[in-house]
C-alpha cells in the first residue's frame, strides 16, 4: 500500500517571534490564511487515503498539528519526544508502517514547502511510488530546476536517464549529492543545466530505508526494532520515549543518501519555495509600488521601501514610517524590528534571549 508521511518538526527560528518552540513555523497562518502545514497535506489528499497520510512533529506540536488537521486520525500524528533530525523522523515512520504492511511505499515530504503547480508534484509522486514499485530497492529522490543560482540549498548532480516506461517524468540516475556552494559554483552549476536543488523530498519502500538506516547507523536498529515491537500496545508512549533517545541526531541526506550508489531521481520544473525566512514571503506575497510586503489585517505603510511588515493578529494596526529595507513583525507579546540583512542572525538574538532570563519569549 501507498502511505505519505509529512515531515513537520522544524521550529523555524529565522520566523521568530512568529514561530516558537510551541508554535512552529508549519503552522503560521501567512499564506492567504493558511498555514503551510495544510497546504502540504492539501497536496496529498488527491492520492493518497486519509488513513494513509501520517505527520511526524516534535511532541511538542502535537496537538495543534492534530487541530489544524482535524480530518486526520488522531494515532496518524506521531510526536518525537526528542530532536533527532530526519534520520529519526524517517526511521521512526518506516518502523511503524513497515511492521504493519511489509510492502508499504513511502513518499516523504516537508511540510515547509510551497510548490506550484501543484499538479507537477502530484503526478512526480506518482511517478516515483510506480519507479519504487518496479524498482523496490532503489531510493528515489526529487530535484528541483534551479530557479536562481542558490548558496542556501544543497544540489543533485543528475546522471543518466533510466528506464521507467509507466512514468509520465524522465527518472535519472544521481551521480552525486552535493553541499552547499559558494556564489561562484553556484552559478558553474546553473551554467552546467544537470544540477539540481535538492528538496528534501523521496520515495521509497519503508522495508529498503529502513535497512539502510540499519546499514549505515548500527546503534539505531535495536531501539528502532523495540518501537516497531512495542507499537500500537499499551507500552507504545514509554517505549518510544526510552528508546528514541538512544538515536544518532543526523540527517538522512549524511546518514543514507550522500553514500548510496542506487538514488534515482525525478527532476520538478515548478516553482519552488523553502519558506525558512521572512525574506522569503517577498517570493510568494504580492509587493507594493514601493516593494513593501505587508502582511496584516490593518496597516498604514508611509514612505517605506523594500521592507516587510507582519502580523497574524487580524485587529491589530501596524503603521509604519520611513522604513527601508526592515523586517517588522508583531505578536501579542514580543515584536522584531530588524534590517533585512540581519534576520541570518535571528538565531544568535534567540541565544542571547535564552542567556539574559527571557527563554519565556522563545
Amino acid at each position: 500500500m501507498r502511505y505519505a508521511v509529512i515531515m513537520a518538526g522544524g521550529t523555524g527560528r529565522r520566523l521568530w517571534p512568529l514561530s516558537r518552540e510551541t508554535r512552529p513555523k508549519q503552522v503560521l497562518k501567512l499564506i492567504e490564511g493558511q498555514t503551510l502545514l495544510r497546504r502540504c497535506f492539501d497536496r496529498l489528499t488527491d492520492l493518497f487515503d486519509l488513513r494513509n497520510i501520517i505527520v511526524v512533529t516534535n511532541a511538542s506540536y502535537a496537538n495543534i498539528v492534530r487541530e489544524n488537521l482535524a480530518e486526520l486520525p488522531y494515532n496518524n500524528v506521531i510526536g518525537e519526544p526528542v530532536v533527532r533530525d530526519t534520520a529519526g523522523a524517517i526511521g521512526l515512520a518506516a518502523s511503524i508502517l513497515s511492521k504493519n504492511d511489509p510492502d508499504a511505499t513511502m513518499a516523504v515530504v516537508t511540510a515547509d514547502h510551497l510548490i506550484k503547480p501543484v499538479k507537477t508534484l502530484q503526478q512526480a509522486l506518482i511517478d516515483a511510488m510506480v519507479c519504487v514499485d518496479e524498482k523496490p530497492d532503489m531510493l528515489l529522490t526529487f530535484g528541483i530546476d534551479p530557479q536562481f543560482p542558490s548558496t542556501q540549498f544543497g544540489y543533485i548532480r543528475i546522471g543518466q536517464p533510466q528506464e521507467c516506461p509507466r512514468c509520465q517524468n524522465k527518472v535519472f540516475k544521481v551521480a552525486k549529492f552535493v553541499e552547499k556552494p559558494d556564489e561562484k559554483t553556484a552559478r558553474r552549476y546553473i551554467q552546467e543545466r544537470n544540477y539540481c536543488w535538492n528538496s528534501g523530498m523521496f520515495v521509497w519502500k519503508a522495508k529498503t530505508i529502513l535497512n539502510r538506516i540499519f546499514e549505515n547507523l548500527p546503534e539505531s536498529k535495536v531501539p528502532f526494532q523495540r518501537i516497531a515491537a512495542a507499537w500500537d500496545t499499551p507500552s507504545q508512549e514509554t517505549v518510544l520515549e526510552e528508546e528514541f533517545i538512544k538515536l544518532p541526531r543526523i540527517s538522512i541526506d549524511f546518514a543514507v543518501m550522500e553514500k548510496a550508489k542506487d538514488v534515482l531521481a525525478i527532476r520538478l520544473k515548478c516553482d519552488w519555495l523553502d519558506m525558512g525566512s521572512f525574506a522569503a514571503l517577498a517570493d510568494v506575497i504580492d509587493a507594493d509600488k514601493n516593494g513593501n510586503v505587508v502582511v496584516a489585517g490593518h496597516s498604514e505603510v508611509m514612505n517605506c521601501k523594500q521592507s516587510i511588515v507582519v502580523t497574524e493578529d487580524g485587529d491589530h494596526l501596524i503603521a509604519v514610517m520611513g522604513l527601508e529595507d526592515v523586517v517588522v513583525a508583531h505578536t501579542p507579546d514580543a515584536t522584531l524590528v530588524c534590517h533585512k540583512n540581519e534576520v541570518n542572525k535571528l538565531k544568535d538574538l534567540l541565544d542571547q534571549l535564552k542567556a539574559h532570563g527571557r527563554a519565556k519569549f522563545l
